[in-house]
């Protein structure tokens, strides 16, 4: 919100500059002049919005409605757990997403609510669903590398900063054309707004701008380093974990209300985007491998060359993974199963032939297992020894970003 406030400020100077010199403003848009932020005045920020509540809401009810056998009994905090971080945007998300699941479900005023309980760490500890936050190795990388990665995007924003100033006779700056991306993204996906600060770049400056900024949750957050989801292998522990207890109740055929049935979490970008490289998602070829071995992939490559990294696609508003375990008695080989589902649709699993549908044990044999060499501890507290690479900068300057739990299923539910 401060950014956009200096951006109103620096504005108004440009258009005041080129009035002094008697320069034409007939290429300026009219909304520029005299534009001011829409959240100007605005103190706090962070919280959940309505359009977030609105999609945790919804989710939730198609969640309850396609997976119906799973949710068929009584609500208890036992057999459906809700799980958040203790930021206020994630616990929003999971009540949000409570209030469509348990809709109709209880006796609380008209709308028939049901009270449910949402329980969540202390910050500090929490290494399942905030684990990005407790690991110190990990914060010291993403402060190392944050530099090299606004070097990298540079060259992006130097091009496009120089077509600004040609296409509308004002002197925009580096940081102008950042701010101004920033505030496309916001007005279209919060305001619904596309024909403002959207509207001054052309379609191909638009595809460039987003895969920097996948460049960025790539290195940052993704399979740029392994140290970005090595992290989470608490996380993918505690999945198998409730995976087996379930098949344990399975086996032993527990009462119905006695067992646990499905964990649902809610956290942030900085947990899905970690986990769904620890399942192997969105790779090609031999890069599972190359993860396994826990050796950099290849940078994103630029347009027009199709790329599978996309950030909308990885994490955006709401995005979710889900772990379906499925019981199949009649299967000889296997009896049973993890359905994997990225933003509640079917994705191939790389380690596990291409296919969204895995036995379990070779879900744990092929996916799991290799991440398990490694503990918490030893990946975010003792000194890493590693060795010397090239820096990012330089590889991009040759090319010149909830987890829900059904039956052990992980979601990821910012909201914003």
């Amino acid at each position: 919100m401060r950014e956009l406030d200096k951006l109103a400020s620096h504005l108004g100077e440009l258009i005041r500059e080129a009035e002094e010199q008697n320069l034409s403003l007939e290429k300026v848009p009219s909304w520029l002049r005299g534009w001011k932020s829409p959240w100007r005045g605005k103190l706090k920020g962070g919280e959940l919005i309505s359009k977030g509540e609105e999609e945790l809401y919804n989710l939730g009810i198609r969640i309850r409605l396609r997976f119906s056998e799973l949710f068929d009994e009584e609500y208890h905090p036992d057999v459906y757990p809700i799980k958040a971080t203790q930021v206020p945007r994630a616990s929003a998300s999971a009540v949000a997403f409570g209030m469509g699941f348990l809709s109709e479900k209880g006796g609380l005023g008209p709308a028939q609510h049901q009270s449910f309980t949402v329980t969540s760490e202390i910050p500090a500890s929490d290494i399942i669903l905030r684990f990005h936050d407790c690991c110190g190795n990990y914060k010291d990388f993403k402060k190392k590398q944050e530099p090299a990665v606004d070097k990298l995007k540079e060259p992006v924003l130097d091009e496009i900063t120089t077509a600004l100033v040609s296409r509308y006779g004002l002197k925009f700056t580096r940081q102008d054309t950042a701010t101004l991306w920033f505030l496309c993204k916001q007005e279209a996906s919060v305001l619904d707004i596309t024909d403002r600060a959207c509207g001054l770049f052309s379609p191909s400056e638009v595809v460039l701008l987003e895969w920097a900024d996948d460049l960025e949750l790539f290195i940052l957050k993704g399979y740029g380093n392994s140290i970005n989801y090595r992290m989470g292998v608490p996380l993918l522990e505690d999945v198998v974990q409730s995976m087996e207890q379930a098949i344990k109740a399975n086996e032993e055929k527990h009462p119905p209300g006695s067992y646990e049935k499905a964990r649902l979490r809610f956290a942030h970008a900085e947990t899905v985007v970690p986990f769904t490289c620890l399942l192997g998602l969105f790779l090609e070829g031999s890069e599972f491998q190359k993860i396994q071995r826990e050796e950099p992939l290849e940078l994103p490559p630029k347009p027009p060359q199709s790329r599978n990294w996309r950030g909308s696609t990885v994490a955006p508003f709401a995005g979710n993974n889900m772990l379906i375990l499925h019981s199949c008695p009649e299967n000889s080989k296997s009896k049973y199963f993890v359905q994997v589902l990225h933003n509640e649709q079917p994705v191939p699993m790389t380690g596990c032939n291409g296919s969204d549908f895995c036995p379990f044990e070779e879900f744990k044999e092929k996916i799991v297992a290799p991440h398990l060499k490694h503990d918490y501890d030893s990946v975010c507290t003792a000194k890493l020894e590693e060795p010397e690479q090239k820096p990012v900068s330089n590889k991009l300057s040759q090319l010149f970003r909830c987890l829900l739990s059904l039956q052990n299923d992980d979601t990821q539910s910012t909201g914003g």
